[in-house]
């Protein structure tokens, strides 16, 4: 373990950098902070670039443990203060271990395959939250892809990476441009399905087909005009109280649970 009490170190000084969404997509790595997350990335331990701990985090026995793991694996640690660490984070309450992980830049020509039957489509979710919990649950719904669209937010804020509680890795997801996304779906006979309030059809009554993608469309302003005049299937979630729409996230494992059920 190497000890770095300097801020101007570059170590420090480069990981502070991954922080914003710039350096983030120019060095096509991002960090991960908590023990939990890092004990996930360790699965696929060749993303892990370095690891950072506190002051405080080695007080613990089972921490101490998972750093003889890490150095077994061959993996670099770096000890610093705790106002160091501090700076390289945007949570106030740490677990003291950080981690920058590299990842694949990806494009619909190189990485949607012919096994995709199932995709998400996300056009315009702004909220790391809804982000990273739509990433959990597509995961967890056994989505085969998700496609981002321009305008959401980076995949690998650190808000998002939080919210996903792991997914993040188990995931393939792909950036792409709204005309590019219809054409290569439409070519491949991919049904694209989208939730629109300006529908007779009720999500739970009718035939999804055997290849869908689902489009999530923004907080506010829903799915782009253009997608929902392109789509397959336009359903729609009723309300039955007085709540003017369901969140996106929400409205999401609705919709991606009840697709499931029809390609089972």
């Amino acid at each position: 373990m190497i000890e770095i009490s300097s801020k101007d170190n570059e170590k420090i000084k480069s990981t502070k950098l991954l922080l914003k969404s710039k350096n983030r997509n120019k060095e096509s790595k991002f960090i991960i902070e908590g023990y939990r997350i890092l004990s996930l990335a360790l699965e696929k331990k060749d993303i892990i670039n370095y690891v950072f701990i506190n002051e405080d985090f080695e007080n613990k026995e089972e921490h101490r443990k998972f750093l003889s793991k890490l150095e077994n694996e061959g993996i670099k640690v770096y000890k610093t203060t705790n106002k160091n660490f501090n700076e390289m984070i945007d949570t106030e309450n740490t677990q003291g271990i950080l981690a920058v992980v590299s990842y694949e830049k990806k494009s619909l020509e190189n990485n949607l395959t012919d096994k995709d039957k199932y995709i998400v489509v996300l056009d315009r979710i702004q909220d790391p939250g809804n982000m990273g919990t739509i990433i959990r649950t597509a995961d967890a719904a056994g989505v085969d892809t998700i496609i981002t669209l321009k305008g959401c937010v980076d995949i690998y804020n650190p808000k998002v990476i939080r919210s996903t509680m792991g997914s993040i890795f188990s995931m393939n997801i792909i950036p792409a441009k709204r005309d590019e996304m219809l054409e290569k779906l439409k070519a491949k006979g991919i049904k694209i399905v989208s939730s629109w309030l300006n529908t007779e059809n009720w999500y739970d009554t009718v035939e999804y087909g055997e290849k869908v993608a689902l489009v999530i469309g923004n907080e506010a302003n829903g799915i782009d005009d253009i997608i929902a005049e392109n789509s397959d299937l336009l359903v729609k979630i009723p309300i039955y109280g007085s709540a003017e729409s369901l969140n996106a996230a929400i409205s999401s494992a609705i919709l991606m649970y009840e697709i499931k059920k029809s390609l089972v």
